[in-house]
């Protein structure tokens, strides 16, 4: 089966699907949101259910709202009136929602995230419960981010990482990027003749990350290098991607008819297991350690656990059980994992082999740094 059949065959039979609509398709060029937009989206979505799909919406259109009903003229840039605005704006998003989906009998919920509920394993487990019930009970969730309390600390960024992260948790069959451009381009079309369309593609290529570039639109954040991330990501837990226009007509059926719409972006990376998927989504970690050229081969190449030995630089500050980034001596993060040991006992013990850690800090939690079953590969 080649590339393409495998990617259309998995829209076309994936039971889970998880959609992302941007800002320009579900707002009415900063008028607010587009009612007829949205009751179209939501009458091909009650399609898909009734085709036995599980659907998942991850929408943005909360700030462009808000906008509107607080008279901005064009997006701010403070935090607090973003905000705001989020906080104005999800009242009127939720509604319009509501409206639509119950036109043909549906339910559905609103779910707002943060990086910090994905980051904390227990609010992770519970978003992830939660999610699976309302899907067992026929409701269509709704998810944004939670802008009203977000921070730069915490946030996503664009609903595009968000839509990949949702993916991941809920172990979709199939993420759905729809946006207002065709697809991926070699380069930008606006502004080179020779660019040419990318129907097909592996996710996660690093070609494709060199093609996209560029900012959204005026009303969202996301440019195609954040889809093309979020289908990398996406792909970790075996979840292709479809890039596509919204502006197609029924582009939602025909993609689950097997039409092949847009940039298809296969994932060839076996599915990881949730509590390995866990720390790769993980958009901050606690801290980072510095490997030596053997210690970055038998973690990349041969599978193994990270021993102290193999550690020739601590950064930052954590406790015992947080999440950090293991980096080659260039600085490219090849791992990430739950440490063993605080921050300060692997300073102590780096660069000394496991059988020293005992006579160094009186103690042994476990012999290496990070076990390979609580490590992962990036």
């Amino acid at each position: 089966m080649t590339t393409a059949e495998q990617s259309t065959s998995l829209i076309q039979h994936a039971k889970r699907l998880i959609i992302k609509v941007g800002s320009s398709l579900v707002t009415n060029d900063g008028k607010g949101l587009d009612h007829a937009a949205i009751a179209k989206w939501a009458a091909q979505i009650a399609q898909l259910r009734l085709m036995g799909k599980e659907v998942v919406l991850v929408s943005s259109g909360a700030i462009a709202e808000g906008m509107q009903r607080l008279g901005f003229d064009k997006r701010p840039t403070g935090i607090h009136e973003l905000q705001a605005c989020a906080a104005v704006g999800q009242m009127g998003l939720a509604q319009v929602y509501e409206t639509s989906f119950r036109a043909h009998g549906l339910g559905t919920a609103q779910v707002l995230l943060t990086h910090a509920d994905l980051a904390d394993r227990e609010r992770y487990l519970n978003a992830r419960s939660t999610l699976f019930t309302l899907l067992r009970y026929g409701v269509v969730p709704v998810i944004n981010e939670n802008d009203t309390v977000v921070t730069d600390e915490i946030k996503f960024g664009d609903n595009d990482t968000l839509g990949a992260l949702v993916a991941n948790l809920i172990e979709g069959d199939a993420l759905i990027i729809l946006t207002d451009q065709r697809g991926l381009f070699t380069a930008d079309p606006r502004k080179d003749a020779t660019a040419r369309f990318v129907g097909h593609a592996q996710a996660g290529d690093v070609a494709l990350e060199a093609m996209a570039g560029g900012a959204g639109s005026a009303l969202g954040r996301g440019g195609m290098l954040t889809k093309i991330l979020a289908a990398k990501r996406a792909a970790t837990s075996g979840a292709h991607t479809v890039i596509a226009s919204g502006r197609e007509e029924n582009v939602l059926l025909r993609l689950a008819a097997g039409e092949t719409i847009g940039t298809q972006l296969t994932a060839s990376t076996a599915q990881l297991t949730a509590r390995k998927q866990w720390m790769a989504d993980h958009l901050q970690t606690a801290g980072a350690v510095v490997l030596d050229d053997g210690a970055v081969r038998k973690l990349s190449a041969e599978g193994k656990s990270l021993l102290s030995i193999g550690v020739i630089e601590v950064r930052g500050e954590f406790g015992r059980g947080a999440v950090i980034s293991c980096l080659d001596h260039q600085g490219r993060q090849v791992a990430r994992g739950i440490t063993n040991y605080t921050s300060s006992e692997a300073r102590r013990i780096m660069r000394r082999p496991s059988a020293d850690i005992l006579s160094i800090l009186g103690f042994v939690e476990e012999p290496e740094l990070i076990h390979r079953d609580n490590m992962v590969l990036l």
